[in-house]
């Protein structure tokens, strides 16, 4: 058994395909085939299931892939430690980040992050939460910034910041021409859009309506924060957006009002979290400290009478 052939597996139980899995390995499929052959033969197990069309891994074929999963995690651990060891601030870190959260934070942290660790190549995952942390367990992100709470002893978690939600609402709506903040109890008569099942925004924004009696709109659950403000510029309904999703260099939109809570608003804690056993624990927490330093004013809504125009996420 060899490292080698540990790799083959892992890509076999990615790509469920001998052609891709050996095109991921940069290997011709009948090599790859072989050596998965010769693996079997060594643990004296099957661990492919081999069909005409498909290919799928036995029960024990799995729990091995798994396994190599690990391993080679680890290996690649080992040769980043020694790089760092030589120079602390170069190598590479796979980070992962949400979809309501990435396109939005990462415009305002990633020049100083190139400023303070020019030699970094940082590698960006952009997935939802549970595909998230499923990478992360298995070795495949070197860390994550994902929304509290997280209930895993095995993830060290550190605290970035707290991020309020607005409530958008149409031009026609009635807390449209609103002069004040809004109070949390003054949502019990609504129905807020939503995203689909998956986005930890959906949750956080449950909660929300959970606290403030408050309704999910039936038939609609939006795929992105981008559908949902549109169809609250098209007057569809009223929705709560993340604080960061709505501030430039995302020009405004006029369709579209924002409306801050008053007191403690609903808001969602931001962390940033990797395996507490990983070797780069260390340069991790000096990254994790640059996104600290997120400028305050991006996550508090200027002192105005009068509502705010939301947002609109500038095209590419």
């Amino acid at each position: 058994m060899n490292l080698r052939d540990l790799r083959y597996l892992v890509a076999l139980a990615d790509h469920k395909h001998f052609g891709r899995a050996a095109a991921a390995c940069f290997v011709s499929q009948p090599t790859l085939s072989t050596q998965i052959r010769k693996l079997e033969e060594e643990l004296g197990v099957s661990l492919v299931e081999r069909a005409p069309r498909r290919v799928m891994l036995t029960p024990v074929g799995r729990d091995i892939a798994e396994r190599a999963r690990r391993v080679v995690a680890e290996v690649t651990q080992m040769g980043e430690v020694a790089r760092r060891s030589q120079d602390p601030e170069a190598g590479s870190v796979r980070l992962g980040l949400f979809p309501t959260l990435a396109p939005y934070l990462l415009p305002h942290v990633l020049p100083g992050i190139r400023a303070r660790f020019p030699r970094l190549e940082l590698l960006l995952v952009e997935e939802k939460t549970d595909a998230l942390l499923a990478r992360l367990r298995e070795g495949r992100l070197d860390a994550a910034i994902l929304a509290l709470p997280l209930h895993d002893e095995s993830l060290h978690v550190e605290p970035l910041f707290q991020e309020p939600f607005l409530l958008a609402v149409p031009q026609s709506h009635v807390f449209a021409t609103r002069m004040r903040p809004l109070a949390l109890h003054e949502l019990d008569q609504e129905h807020l859009l939503l995203l689909e099942e998956g986005h930890c925004l959906r949750d956080q924004a449950l909660d929300v309506c959970r606290l403030a009696g408050a309704n999910e709109r039936d038939g609609f659950r939006a795929t992105s924060l981008e559908t949902l403000r549109q169809m609250v510029a098209a007057g569809i309904g009223v929705t709560l957006l993340p604080m960061l999703a709505v501030q430039p260099p995302v020009p405004p939109s006029p369709d579209v009002h924002l409306l801050p809570f008053a007191g403690n608003p609903p808001s969602r804690e931001i962390a940033m979290v990797w395996r507490r056993s990983s070797a780069m624990g260390d340069f991790l927490q000096q990254l994790a400290t640059q996104f600290q330093r997120l400028p305050d004013a991006l996550l508090h809504m200027p002192d105005v009478a009068s509502p705010m125009p939301i947002a609109r996420r500038a095209r590419a």
